[in-house]
């Protein structure tokens, strides 16, 4: 019996249902009955017990109130404080946007106003946050998404049909495997293709930024027609910058990840794009391929189970390491096999967000990131590492000099702000770069930071990244702050100081001793910013006009490392003690080839299972 003739046997008589559609794993049915709209939620409730289904019921077009009607009602409805920026109609999917600064009281207390707006208007409400700071792509993503709802709407439909579908392979022929086009044994491109008996599913798709290399697109093990689904862990591009080129390319699928990622990697995909045609360097896709990843993009929140194929089911946690970055759970099958890929993980405590999760059920296969896995990767305690951080930020100013810090956009830069904020810094802090962009996508989703910043945030009225100290610098007024003699802080990107605005400031404030060059983050080999960790006190510049030059570095040079939003040694080894169960395999990636093998070895003796560093182009079988 099919999804939709159990469904149609549940009903009441009375449901009058006119279209039953799937979106992805969920079901959603669209009634003409008002008063099953307003009262359907204790029958939903038993059919979901009973079908282990997600059902949505929405109102069919004909019960709805007159868009402009309710829009006033609304208006009259939820009070002056949620401020309310924008109220817009999805009549396909019978839903109203509300746009808010303060979407708890859109919902009221105990959901009232919430059940107020559905029931007297007829239209199921849909609230988002505002970001406290204007965002030009969290705006573009909304409207690409509201213009795109009937194209959505057919696409959702057909992942669903695909999912619920027989599977290919009887169960006792089912198989799991893993294949590495990247990410193996060196940080960067990360790309994992996990294939069973029924289904391909592709974990990250990443570049390397350093050498601009790519996954393994000519491996036997990838075949862009053969993929069902993508799950993103997070959106740095080391994990995500070659997703558009799948959609470039044909790929027509979903996308998983959560919603702060999918924004945070418009942004960062983007201006991939930008810096390559600047450059001169290849460009592997077009922004209308980003747009396009983001039509297919299936949102999901943490903890929520949703069936991405026939035989895998997907549940995203919290990694601990960027804005809505993901712990990505696989289970396979029937109880075949359990995955968890970590993605970048941070399991200790930051300013922004709580350590990773570890509330799985079962895990059977552990892909673990080891960028600071090696026996001497200990990083100091984290107020230590706050406080180290402050002693040489203040000591530079109390000299008369400028502190640069190297930036990714994403994630240290935030940390750094809320670092500053919190200790009530009063000097200027000008941030270049896509600093301002990411930082206003941080604001839109305060519901994926540490429950202390939703303390003040939400309680407090405290948002440390709208603090005044805070100034955005356009590229044309750098040269303001480069004469000035006030002291302060820049924080710039590239983070690993191979190329964007951070350069430039780096090379003003080089001969000056008085200024300091401060590294929060991780500095590849062969990068610029490592060779200054190194001690290196003269380095190549190329200036304007293509000629290279010898740069003195006069500056202090600094790396405080327990600010990292990954773990350490230590923490890793904690994260995998703290995981239910035994486990049966170790997988080790994200690594310097060093680190990545010394932890696998390392990790063998502790936990007594197997354990591999997987070499990129290599494949394991799992079950």
């Amino acid at each position: 019996m099919s999804l939709i003739q159990d469904l149609n046997e549940n009903l009441p008589k009375d449901a009058e249902i006119t279209e039953a559609k799937f979106e992805a794993s969920d079901m959603v049915l669209y009634t003409k009955n008002p008063e099953f709209f307003r009262n359907c939620d204790t029958v939903v409730r038993s059919i979901v017990s009973k079908l282990k289904k997600r059902i949505e019921i929405r109102p069919d077009q004909s019960i709805a109130m007159e868009p402009e009607k309710a829009k006033k009602k609304i208006e009259e409805l939820v009070p002056k404080e949620a401020e309310i920026s924008a109220i817009y109609f999805e009549p396909e999917l019978g839903k109203v946007v509300i746009e808010s600064a303060k979407p708890g009281l859109v919902i009221g207390k105990g959901g009232e106003t919430f059940r107020r707006i559905k029931n007297e208007t007829c239209w199921l409400p849909k609230i988002e946050r505002a970001p406290a700071i204007e965002s030009e792509i969290v705006r573009a993503v909304r409207n690409l998404l509201h213009s795109e709802i009937p194209y959505r709407k057919v696409f959702l439909n057909k992942i669903g049909q695909r999912i619920n579908s027989p599977p290919k392979v009887e169960k006792d022929k089912e198989w799991a495997r893993l294949s590495y086009l990247g990410g193996g044994r060196q940080v960067g491109r990360s790309s994992i293709m996990l294939e069973t008996s029924n289904s391909n599913v592709l974990l990250d798709f990443g570049v390397d930024v350093g050498s601009d290399d790519t996954p393994y697109i000519d491996s036997p093990d990838f075949d862009i027609e053969k993929i069902d689904a993508v799950v993103l862990s997070h959106a740095h591009l080391d994990h995500c910058g070659f997703i558009p080129w799948l959609y470039e390319n044909g790929y027509e699928g979903p996308l998983y990840c959560t919603a702060p990622t999918r924004d945070m990697m418009v942004l960062l995909c983007m201006d991939f794009v930008d810096v390559a045609q600047r450059e001169g360097k290849k460009v592997w896709y077009k922004k209308k391929s980003i747009e396009k990843a983001v039509k297919h993009t299936i949102a999901l929140d943490y903890g929520e189970v949703s069936d991405i194929t026939t035989d895998i089911r997907l549940t995203l946690e919290p990694s601990g390491h960027l804005l809505g970055a993901s712990l990505i759970h696989l289970h396979i099958g029937d109880g075949l096999h359990n995955v968890l890929y970590t993605g970048d993980i941070k399991f200790g405590p930051s300013r922004l967000f709580d350590a990773a999760s570890t509330k799985f059920q079962r895990v059977e296969t552990l892909m673990i990131e080891s960028t600071y896995g090696a026996s001497s990767n200990l990083m100091p305690g984290r107020r230590e590492s706050e406080q180290e951080f402050m002693d040489l930020v203040n000591k530079t100013i109390e000299r008369g000099g400028k502190v640069l810090i190297p930036s990714f956009a994403v994630g240290r830069s935030q940390e750094v702000m809320a670092i500053l904020a919190g200790n009530h810094f009063k000097h200027p802090v000008w941030m270049e770069g896509m600093l301002w962009d990411s930082t206003a996508i941080h604001t839109a989703y305060p519901e994926y930071l540490s429950r202390y910043v939703q303390r003040d945030i939400f309680h407090k009225g405290e948002n440390p990244f709208t603090a005044d100290i805070f100034k955005r610098v356009a590229p044309k007024e750098r040269n303001k702050i480069l004469d000035s003699t006030e002291p302060g802080v820049v924080i710039a990107t590239s983070g690993m100081l191979i190329g964007g605005p951070a350069v430039e400031y780096f090379k003003a404030f080089a001969p000056d001793p008085k200024n300091m060059l401060l590294f929060v983050g991780y500095q590849a080999e062969g990068t610029l910013g490592r060779r200054l960790q190194k001690g290196w006190k003269e380095v190549p510049i190329s200036r304007e006009g293509g000629k290279s030059v010898t740069l003195p570095v006069n500056l202090e040079v600094h790396s405080v490392h327990g600010l990292s939003g990954h773990s350490d040694r230590k923490q890793l080894i904690s994260y995998i003690y703290n995981l239910p169960g035994k486990l049966e395999r170790i997988l080790v990636n994200h690594g310097e080839s060093s680190r990545c093998t010394e932890f696998a070895r390392d990790a063998h003796k502790i936990f007594k299972c197997e354990t591999l560093a997987p070499k990129n182009l290599e494949a394991i079988r799992l079950k």
